[in-house]
């Protein structure tokens, strides 16, 4: 689940802080209208996990059957934004048994005793929408068997979190953290005996996002794709809410529920994950399948980029890839450096990837995580497609990003084509990488071209003069594919050729047209459910470009099938240390 958390200003936080130490004389709500049905569902296995006394948030591991959640000091921001938004009752709740129960009431309560006045760090706008949300959802898991007494605190500590939000939603920054405030706040208002008078100002706040954050491709502006998963799944919730309640879903809300299903059905791997893009992760294993389920929306195929996404699938294979410009200015400091990049997934089995966002193992990996070479896709010299600028209060934004980037889809003969070029290297070197990608109709090979042009008079002018400047050797590009760790590869005799195997036994080829050299060099994956990066290894082609036009050829093809007994169902996601 996408985890970020808006920076407020001074004037936010002092507003913050008043309005939680107001929310004290609020009287609590009796009970509920109706009882809440668990919308939410989450992992078991990283439930057993929790209740064996492992608790993994945002990269960090506490392990300790007896310690409070709430002792323990925080290692980073993002770790206090995790357990102060309650997800991980998902996953206890999930598990269901007794020992899963216990723990989830004896940390609840203990949020209560510690923060329920009004104080700590979890009073702000967007993960008080998503504590309350959760609160709600697993009403019936976490009231059952507790005595009257500590009934009435937690709906007393509800009733305060939801006044809260119907004064400090509109301090959330726009996109997911104002509709995680908003769905929240809508959840109490429906739900909460004598509290209907928050549910109207929800809804306006929702339609208000709906008609100005999802564009009309049904994208978002950051284009990351999980972000726009967990929107999706707030839209979502809010109008199965609002139809329990016997109200109406507005048009604009409905109508961004139907814009969003199929940009998100075109981001999804033949696995059910995501692609990895602009600080997103995969999403958890079958949460990307139960929104669009739960939707009720008709699936429908479109030929055009989703979220500015382009999308070749064939039987089990899918390549989903970075076909525009990363976002910029405001929305360029979670950017990413991949256009043109691409993922590519067989079956249950991812085997090209990016290497993902690093900002749960710190600044230094999300930085590298940003940078050009941890994507599957060219780099040139020691630059990046767009650059990194001196951080903005402790954040950086995203630079001189490729601004043309045109872009082709067409079916051939041979399959389906994508053709497509970005100028990112143009300002530096005179040079457009235009790359060119072919999934045959059996899904079984996929052909790619990366060239290098000087395309006009004064590229190739600024190209001659960086010649001059570097020598006849050359400007150094280096095409890179990064392997899922899963993936066992491996160089033929001949160091021609890249023999890949995949946990369920299919195997494929690497090959290329000897216009470049091969290597396969160490490469990391990196998942914010892991406590480390996970290491594996990358497909290099290097050369260099002499001329004003520099063509390398390659293809990934499938060698052998998976034996037709293994049933190859299930994600390798979970808790480990590797």
């Amino acid at each position: 689940m996408s985890n970020s958390v808006s920076f407020p200003g001074c004037g936010a936080r002092f507003l913050n802080r008043a309005y939680a130490r107001l929310a004290r004389r609020q009287a609590g709500a009796d009970g509920f209208v109706s009882h809440p049905e668990p919308r939410i569902i989450g992992s078991s296995a990283r439930g057993q996990q929790v209740v064996a006394g492992k608790l993994l948030l945002a990269g960090y591991l506490v392990e300790s059957q007896d310690t409070g959640l709430w002792e323990v000091k925080p290692p980073a921001p993002a770790f206090e934004a995790e357990r102060q938004g309650f997800v991980w009752l998902d996953d206890l709740a999930a598990v269901g048994d007794r020992k899963a129960r216990e723990k989830a009431q004896r940390w609840l309560w203990g949020w209560i005793d510690r923060y329920g006045a009004g104080q700590g760090p979890g009073w702000v706008p967007e993960l008080t929408g998503r504590r309350v949300l959760r609160w709600i959802n697993h009403a019936g898991f976490l009231l059952g068997k507790q005595a009257r007494v500590e009934q009435d605190r937690f709906f007393c500590a509800l009733t305060h979190q939801a006044w809260f939000l119907s004064k400090r939603w509109q301090g959330a920054a726009p996109g997911l953290p104002r509709i995680e405030a908003l769905t929240g706040l809508l959840h109490a208002g429906l739900l909460l005996k004598g509290k209907e008078d928050l549910a109207d100002p929800a809804v306006r706040g929702l339609i208000r996002e709906c008609e100005t954050v999802i564009d009309a491709q049904g994208g978002l502006p950051t284009r990351n794709p999980e972000a726009l998963l967990e929107v999706f799944t707030m839209l979502t919730l809010a109008g199965r809410a609002l139809h329990d309640a016997g109200r109406g879903i507005s048009q604009a809300h409905s109508a961004a529920i139907e814009r969003i299903a199929p940009t998100l059905r075109g981001l999804r791997h033949a696995d059910g994950g995501l692609a990895r893009f602009h600080g997103g992760g995969q999403g958890s294993e079958g949460r990307l399948d139960q929104a669009l389920v739960a939707s009720h929306t008709r699936p429908r195929h479109s030929q055009d980029l989703a979220m500015g996404y382009a999308r070749l699938s064939a039987r089990r294979t899918s390549v989903i890839i970075d076909a525009s410009p990363p976002p910029s200015g405001a929305m360029g400091y979670d950017a990413h450096a991949s256009t043109l990049a691409f993922e590519l997934t067989s079956g249950r089995r991812p085997l090209i990837v990016n290497c993902g966002s690093g900002a749960s193992f710190g600044p230094e990996w999300l930085r590298a995580g940003r940078a050009t070479p941890s994507h599957s896709t060219l780099s040139l010299g020691r630059y990046s497609s767009a650059r990194l600028a001196k951080p903005v209060k402790g954040r950086e934004p995203l630079i001189q990003p490729p601004v043309n980037v045109p872009v082709e889809c067409t079916v051939t003969p041979r399959g389906t084509c994508f053709q497509a070029g970005h100028d990112g290297y143009l300002r530096e070197f005179g040079l457009t990488h235009v790359r060119s990608l072919t999934l045959d109709f059996e899904g079984r090979m996929l052909t790619g071209e990366d060239m290098l042009l000087a395309v006009e008079q004064t590229d190739r002018r600024r190209f001659d003069r960086v010649i001059d400047r570097v020598g006849l050797s050359g400007v150094e590009f280096a095409i890179r594919l990064h392997l899922h760790p899963d993936v066992d590869a491996a160089l033929d005799a001949e160091g021609a050729t890249v023999l890949m195997t995949l946990n369920s036994g299919e195997e494929w080829e690497f090959r290329h047209d000897k216009n470049a050299a091969l290597s396969l060099e160490p490469s990391m994956y990196m998942q914010s459910d892991r406590l480390n990066p996970r290491p594996t290894r990358q497909i290099v082609l290097t050369g260099r470009a002499r001329d004003h036009a520099t063509r390398v050829r390659w293809a990934l093809s499938k060698a052998h099938d998976s034996p037709t007994a293994l049933r190859d169902l299930h994600r390798d996601d979970g808790l480990d240390d590797d």
